[in-house]
């Protein structure tokens, strides 16, 4: 076999040095999923941006107790009304979004690292390293991530940090089985043994060419696991598992308007269970529209 002087990228085509699309391209491509794409992506920025500035835009303070202002309704001067304690429900609803979107951003975060890791060390190296990699990966899979994360509370005690961490753990499996098929796919394509060849490392090769190559298909399973982390974080902390109050978050709201229920006030229960709904299939929609793109591109 004769090594092309100039690297190729997956398919055969020969990769221009220094060829990028350009943030323009990269804004029309996402705008040409459709208005649905378009339209959770800027839901999910609003999202972010509500949270990054909630100490900005919300009116009160979100833990400030009025027992005589207890479940008042809509109005000028509490938009969303207020809970059984009197809080304004917008103000505990922004910041509630800086606890809601942190721990799945944790989670997201350090299980996708967790998991191209062992994806694409137990793809490259394969052997016996492949075999321990899966079985571990397998047996993690044994432990659901809201029964692993109650077991960690139990031994560790309520609060974001144990549930956190146990979903990191039981989310990295999800990721590195996903990592490991692409890449064992990646691996056997033209431009792998072009570079070996040129006698690059397999260490550069999977930094450089590799991963970058699969991180497309990784951030489209990472949006849609970003959603269930949400959601499940959200109910440990409504079971009272997670989040404490009376910090701000929306499971807890969901869990403390439950009682207002029974008195036929919505309000303090609706407002943050629709914040979790319309946050987890904005996540969907847009890991869905991620994956379709991946799909039309690999035609």
């Amino acid at each position: 076999m004769t090594a092309s002087a100039t690297p190729l990228l997956p398919g055969g085509a020969p990769q221009l040095p220094g060829a990028r699309r350009g943030a323009p391209g990269r804004i029309r491509t996402l705008a040409a999923q459709g208005p649905l794409f378009t339209a959770a992506v800027v839901v999910l920025a609003l999202l972010v941006l509500l949270a990054v500035f909630a100490p900005l835009l919300a009116p009160y303070d979100p833990n400030a107790i009025n027992l005589k202002n207890s479940l008042a309704g809509s109005g000028p001067d509490h938009w969303l009304g207020t809970d059984q304690s009197g809080r304004d429900i917008l103000s505990r609803l922004l910041y509630g979004a800086r606890t809601g979107l942190l721990g799945p951003l944790a989670v997201v975060g350090v299980s996708t690292v967790l998991g191209i890791v062992m994806g694409v060390v137990a793809a490259w190296r394969g052997g016996w390293v492949d075999s321990l990699l899966s079985r571990s990966m397998d047996l993690l899979f044994a432990f659901p991530a809201m029964l692993l994360a109650i077991l960690c509370v139990a031994v560790f005690g309520t609060g974001l940090t144990a549930p956190v961490i146990a979903m990191m753990v039981a989310y990295t499996p999800y990721v590195g089985r996903l990592v490991r098929a692409i890449a064992r796919q990646e691996k056997s394509r033209p431009y792998i043994e072009s570079y070996r060849v040129q006698g690059w490392s397999g260490w550069s090769i999977c930094v450089r060419h590799l991963i970058p190559n699969i991180t497309p298909t990784v951030l489209a399973q990472s949006a849609i696991n970003f959603g269930y982390a949400l959601m499940e974080l959200a109910g440990l902390s409504f079971l009272g598992f997670g989040v404490q109050a009376p910090t701000a978050d929306w499971g807890v709201m969901v869990s403390e308007g439950q009682g207002p229920l029974l008195k036929d006030v919505m309000l303090p229960a609706l407002a943050p269970a629709t914040a979790i709904v319309i946050a987890v299939v904005a996540f969907g929609i847009v890991g869905e529209g991620l994956a379709d793109r991946v799909a039309k591109r690999e035609r």
